[in-house]
Parts: C-alpha cells; sequence; structure tokens
C-alpha cells in the first residue's frame, strides 16, 4: 500500500516510493529506494522533501497516514474549489489563431536555438529578435490563448531544451495578462521566460541529455546553470533586471530549499516565483530523455502538492484558473463514455471547456470526432460533462492529431 507521510516521522527500514520533489530537487540515483542509514534520512531533508510517499509491502509501515487514494481525492476536490473563478476572455476562437500560431511557435522555437548557440560560442544575444519574438507571442495570446498552449504540451524530447523556453516564455505571458499585470511586465515576464535557461549552453551534452539519472558530481554541474545564464545575460547591455532575476532564480524555493542562494520565499520577487512555478510544471509535463513527462492534469496536483512548501500557494491557484482544471490538449473522459481532447478554456467555468469528442471506450474504436462544448445545455451543443481525467499513453492516442490541423 502506498501512503504520504511528513519526513519528520520517516525511518530506517522504510521504502521510499516517491520523493515527492521535482526531479531536480533530490540527488538520489532512484526515485524508489530503501531507507537504509542515518545519511539517507539526511539526504532526504537536505533535498527539501517535506512528505514522501511509501511502499507499507516494501518496507515498514506508519498507520497514521493517509493513502495515495486518499490524498489525490482530496487534492482533486480542493483544485475544483479553485475553479470556480473567471477563464481569461477569448477574443477569437482557437482554430482561427492556430495557423498564425504555429508560425510563431516555429519562430520562437528557432530564435532559442540561435540565441543558444550564440551564447555557446560567446558571441551577443540579439534583443531585438528575442523582444519581436514575445511580442508575437503576446499579440497571439491577447487574442487566443489556447492555441499557443496547446502547441507548448506537443514537444519532441530530442528538442527539449529549446521548446521548453518557448513553453515557459508562452505560459509566463499567459499567466501575468491573466493576473492583469501592466504591458511592460508582460514584456519583461515573456523575456525572462525566453531566456531563463541560457545557461544550459555551458553544461556538457552528455550531462544535459543523459538518459540516466546524474552523479552528485553532475548534478552539482546542471545545478551551475542558473548562475551561468546570468553571467552570460549580463553581458547584454540592454537586458532588464526582471529577465536576470528570473534567470539566475527560477529553481529557489519558498522554503529556501532550492538553489543557487537558498533564498526564503520573501527574499524572492512575485514573478520569479510565478516563472519557478511555469518551470516545473512545464519540466514534469514534458517528455524528456530521461523520463515520461505526466499528464497536464497531474502536474496540476503536484504543483498544488508541492506549494505547501515549494511554491506561493496563492500563486499555484492562479496559475490553475489561468490553464484550467482541465489544461489545453488534455485527455478526458466524458460521462457518455467518450474520450476527448480539451480545445479552449470556457469563459467563466473552468470545468465545463470546449472538447472534441474522439474515441469510444464502450467500442474501443475511434468515433467521428464532434466538438462539444460543455457549457452549453442539450441541443445547443453541450449535454455531456467530463468525469476524469485519461492517459493518452493508455489509450495510444497521438493528442496533437487532433489538437492542431494540418499545415
Amino acid at each position: 500500500m502506498i501512503k504520504k507521510i511528513p519526513v519528520s516521522v520517516l525511518k530506517i527500514g522504510m521504502y521510499i516510493h516517491d520523493l515527492n520533489v521535482d526531479w531536480m530537487d533530490h540527488p538520489f540515483l532512484r526515485k524508489q529506494f530503501v531507507v537504509k542509514t542515518d545519511e539517507d534520512l539526511q539526504k532526504i531533508i537536505i533535498s527539501g522533501a517535506h512528505e514522501v510517499y511509501i511502499d507499507t509491502d516494501r518496507g515498514l509501515d506508519y498507520a497514521h497516514a493517509p493513502t495515495v487514494d486518499e490524498v489525490n481525492a482530496s487534492i482533486e476536490a480542493e483544485m475544483v474549489l479553485v475553479a470556480t473563478a473567471p477563464a481569461p476572455v477569448i477574443q477569437v476562437s482557437s482554430a482561427e489563431e492556430m495557423s498564425r500560431a504555429k508560425k510563431i511557435h516555429k519562430q520562437a522555437h528557432l530564435l532559442v536555438r540561435s540565441v543558444m548557440q550564440d551564447a555557446r560560442m560567446g558571441k551577443a544575444i540579439q534583443m531585438d529578435d528575442v523582444e519581436e519574438v514575445v511580442e508575437g507571442i503576446t499579440d497571439s495570446i491577447l487574442r487566443n490563448s489556447s492555441a499557443l498552449l496547446g502547441l507548448s504540451g506537443i514537444k519532441d524530447k530530442d528538442e527539449y531544451t529549446f521548446l521548453h523556453s518557448v513553453s515557459v516564455c508562452t505560459l509566463m505571458v499567459t499567466f501575468t495578462k491573466s493576473m492583469n499585470f501592466p504591458a511592460e511586465l508582460i514584456r519583461q515576464a515573456g523575456i525572462g521566460g525566453l531566456l531563463h535557461d541560457t545557461g544550459k549552453t555551458m553544461v556538457p551534452n552528455e550531462i544535459l541529455n543523459k538518459p540516466g539519472r546524474l552523479t552528485e558530481e553532475e548534478f552539482e554541474v546542471m545545478r551551475s546553470h542558473p548562475m551561468e545564464g546570468f553571467k552570460i545575460l549580463s553581458q547584454v547591455d540592454s537586458i532588464g533586471d526582471i529577465p536576470l532575476e528570473i534567470t539566475l532564480h527560477h529553481h529557489e524555493r519558498m522554503d529556501g530549499s532550492g538553489y543557487p542562494h537558498k533564498l526564503p520565499g520573501e527574499n524572492i520577487t512575485q514573478l520569479t516565483q510565478m516563472a519557478s512555478v511555469v518551470d516545473v510544471y512545464d519540466a514534469i509535463t514534458s517528455d524528456r530523455c530521461y523520463h515520461k513527462g505526466m499528464p497536464a492534469s497531474e502536474g496540476l496536483k503536484k504543483l498544488w502538492e508541492w506549494s505547501k512548501f515549494h511554491f506561493n500557494p496563492t500563486l499555484v491557484q492562479a496559475f490553475m484558473r489561468t490553464v484550467g482544471i482541465y489544461p489545453v490538449g488534455s485527455l478526458v473522459k466524458l460521462e457518455s463514455g467518450r474520450l476527448a481532447v480539451v480545445l479552449e478554456q470556457n469563459e467563466g467555468n473552468l470545468l465545463m471547456p470546449r472538447v472534441k469528442a474522439i474515441f469510444s471506450t464502450k467500442a474501443n474504436a475511434y468515433i467521428t470526432p464532434v466538438e462539444i462544448n460543455l457549457a452549453k445545455p442539450m441541443g445547443l451543443g453541450g449535454a455531456d460533462k467530463i468525469t476524469g481525467h485519461e492517459s493518452a499513453e493508455k489509450w495510444n492516442i497521438d493528442v496533437a492529431r487532433f489538437l492542431i490541423p494540418p499545415s
């Protein structure tokens, strides 16, 4: 049985099922192992873990602890309460915006690749090009954020480093816009998102793309990238303080367990706190060479769970309202037994997005795709409801095929 316990009651002989922190926040070669020594206990504490999941079938039990099912039920109930706030206003449909969004996304991808190549070779970063891309992303999101957000959720794992930066930029612009930040702060946040991982150019490829867990020495090299990025961007005359701050401190955590400076929450700027939420969300929901990304809905649950210690809970709630409880690109199961891809959030009701039904679980077969606005009653394009999230991998469904129209 899998249970969740506070680290304070963790003992030698217990079996760690999940350290309950992001991959980059712990130094262990394996995610699952028996706690054998006091040194293991200290390493877990130092990693920033406050609560862990144990497997009582493979190690010692702790009687007064909730099961993983009980924890998930509680988290999902809390998330539903958050979903009562209005969703962002939409100016055009995601279908209308998609063709423009695809061009902008490709342009941003090529730019990040160029910026990182220039940084590796010691060449100056062309801020005019960066600002042009951020402006294009911002304009697209102002028209309809669903198009670019949908594209951001689809990545080639071999291009992860570049596409992650594009996604963080897209999410930061969407996040700050949803919180009604001034235009200049939105622009600066977007630049920070696009450039935040520039320091990874200084990390050797054999470490950056290693398919397995890193050694402690490799781990330290990887953790050097915020400082390396700060050094590179500090040489750019026209760079603002906000992108520099985001680059240097996007791995800091509210409890002071982050890096490089172990800053407590009150010393981390709000925009950098937002960037840390966005960065982790995109990282844990993306396929990488060393792990399979979790569904967007599961990523939100993890953020909510970790916000107790690592993130600003108020900002995590705001982020959840920004992307929706059922983010664009999610695969969901409907009460009718159909599986559907989430296309767009509905203004005023995050629990009832617009979806495209594509598969029948009863017939175990694809169906003629049909778009459904779940916020509308029967006869007006609605008459179904979401009963839960589903795994695209489990059903062998290529979500991108239904989310993004062919060129």
